[in-house]
C-alpha cells in the first residue's frame, strides 16, 4: 500500500528544488559568494529527497500498471511477466518509504562539513600518551582508507611516545564529521603497558573531541579582536623551522580561546592553519548547544564538552573492542587499530537513524 502523505511531502519539494537550480544558475548569485555556498548546500540537501521520491514514484507506478494488466489482459505470458514484476518491487516499497523518511528528517547541521580532530592523553599517564598515539594511528589509516587527506595542526608528544595532545584536521567530499562525529568521548585501553614490568594488565584512557570545521563564512573575525605571537617552532622538521619565527599562536581576545600552529616551514601556511583552527572553536562554542541538545535524547552522540563520557573500550589480552553505546563487540582488535572501524560506525549510524526517527514521530 503506497504512503500518498510521503510522496505528497516529497513533490512539495520539486518547486523548491527548481527554483534552487534556477537561483545557483543566475549571475546575480554566482557574484554573491555567502548566498550561492548557502543556496548549493540547501540544493545538495534536497537532491537525494527529489531523487529518492521519484523512485519511488516509477516504482509505484509500475506496480499500478502491473497490476492493471493482472486485471485486463488475456494473454497469460503477459500477466506471468507482470506477477513477476509485483514480487520484484513491491517487497522493496517498504524499505523505500524508510529511507524517504529518514531523508525527509532535517539533518544535522554540520554533518557535511570537515572534521577538527582533538585527541588528549587522559588517566594513566605515560601509558595514555602511547594510547593516544595509537588512536590517533587508528584515524590515520581510516582517513587513508576513506581517501580524505589529514594535517596536523598541533601536537605535544608524550615522554615515552604518542601524544600528550595532537589536534588534527579531516578533509573529504563525503561528509567527514557526519561519519566522525561518533568518535568523540573518552576511549579506555586495558592492557600490560610497555612500560609495566610486573606484566600487570592496567586500564589507562584518552579523550577524543570532533568539531565541524568552520567554513570562512560561518564565523566573522574581526581582526582587531585577534592578537598574534610568532616564535621558533620546537617540533621536529629540521634546522630551519627551529630557527625561523614561523610558528603562530592566536589569541581570541573576547572568548580567551588560544590556537597555534608550527607544523608548517612557512609562517602564512601556519598562519591559515590556526585562523581555520580558531574560527572552527569560535563556532564549536554555538555548536556545544545543540550537541548538548541531541546528546541528552541520542546514546549514539557524545556533548564533545562531557568528556567523561566512556564510549568505547580495547581490550588486548581478549582482543576485544566494544562500544558501549549499541552493546557492539569486534574480536579482531589488530584490524580495528589499523584503521578497520567502518563497521562500527556504520552501526552507530543505524542507532542513530532509530533514534531520529522516534524523535520525529514523538
Amino acid at each position: 500500500m503506497a504512503d500518498n502523505t510521503l510522496l505528497e511531502k516529497v513533490l512539495s519539494l520539486q518547486d523548491k528544488y527548481k527554483s534552487l537550480q534556477d537561483q545557483l544558475s543566475s549571475p546575480d548569485v554566482m557574484s554573491d559568494m555567502k548566498r550561492y555556498v548557502q543556496l548549493n548546500k540547501d540544493y545538495k540537501e534536497l537532491q537525494p529527497i527529489i531523487e529518492a521520491g521519484l523512485e519511488y514514484s516509477r516504482m509505484l507506478d509500475e506496480i499500478a500498471a502491473a497490476k492493471d494488466i493482472l486485471i485486463n489482459e488475456k494473454d497469460e505470458e503477459l500477466r506471468e511477466m507482470a506477477r513477476e514484476e509485483m514480487n520484484s518491487l513491491e517487497p522493496k516499497i517498504p524499505e523505500m518509504e524508510q529511507k524517504i523518511k529518514l531523508l525527509l528528517i532535517p539533518a544535522d547541521p554540520d554533518d557535511s562539513k570537515n572534521a577538527m580532530v582533538e585527541i588528549r592523553g587522559g588517566t594513566g599517564g605515560d601509558e595514555a600518551a602511547i594510547f593516544a598515539g595509537d588512536l590517533f594511528r587508528m584515524y590515520s589509516k581510516f582517513a587513508e582508507k576513506r581517501g580524505w587527506k589529514l594535517e596536523i595542526s598541533e601536537q605535544t608528544p608524550g615522554t615515552s611516545g604518542g601524544y600528550k595532545q595532537v589536534v588534527f584536521k579531516l578533509s573529504g567530499n563525503d561528509g567527514v564529521y557526519g561519519v566522525m562525529k561518533y568518535e568523540s568521548g573518552v576511549h579506555r585501553v586495558q592492557r600490560v603497558p610497555q612500560t609495566e614490568t610486573q606484566g600487570r594488565i592496567q586500564t589507562s584512557a584518552a579523550s577524543v573531541a570532533v568539531f565541524p570545521e568552520a567554513g570562512e563564512f560561518d564565523i566573522e573575525l574581526d581582526p582587531a579582536d585577534i592578537r598574534k605571537d610568532l616564535f621558533c617552532s620546537s617540533g621536529p622538521g629540521g634546522q630551519g623551522v627551529n630557527t625561523t619565527y614561523s610558528a603562530v599562536r592566536l589569541t581570541h581576545i573576547p572568548s580567551g580561546i588560544v590556537v597555534q600552529c608550527q607544523e608548517e616551514r612557512s609562517q602564512l601556511k601556519n598562519l591559515d592553519r590556526a585562523m581555520e583552527e580558531l574560527r572552527t572553536r569560535l563556532y564549536n562554542l554555538e555548536h556545544q548547544k545543540y550537541l548538548d541538545g541531541i546528546a541528552a535524547k541520542r546514546k549514539t552522540m557524545v556533548s564533545t564538552g562531557d568528556r567523561s563520557a566512556k564510549i568505547r573500550t580495547y581490550n588486548y589480552p581478549q582482543g576485544r573492542v566494544t562500544d558501549h553505546r549499541i552493546n557492539w563487540s569486534m574480536y579482531n582488535l589488530p584490524a580495528f587499530m589499523d584503521g578497520e572501524i567502518q563497521d562500527c560506525i556504520d552501526n552507530l549510524q543505524v542507532a542513530e537513524n532509530a533514534e531520529r526517527l522516534k524523535e520525529a514521530g514523538d
